[in-house]
């Protein structure tokens, strides 16, 4: 038996207005940073966002952007 090697597919999500927002990967090629970089462009409240993960979930690398717009404390 042999074993067989595949790279996880990355998948990013973010919360907005108490709601999850899954974010596909938009090039490979990216670090998770410049991932982050690229989506702020479209959704401004990832500008001050961190990167949590990646977390395994079903076939796929998860990275979440933590945001702290509009949370209290």
């Amino acid at each position: 038996m042999a074993l067989e090697i595949t790279n996880l597919k990355r998948a990013f999500k973010f919360k907005k207005d108490g709601e999850m927002v899954n974010l596909p990967d938009p090039n490979v090629d990216f670090t998770a940073a410049e991932v982050l970089q690229f989506y702020s462009m479209q959704h401004p409240v990832l500008t001050t966002a961190t990167i949590a993960g990646p977390s395994i979930e079903e076939d796929k690398a998860v990275y979440e952007f933590k945001t702290t717009v509009g949370t209290k404390g």
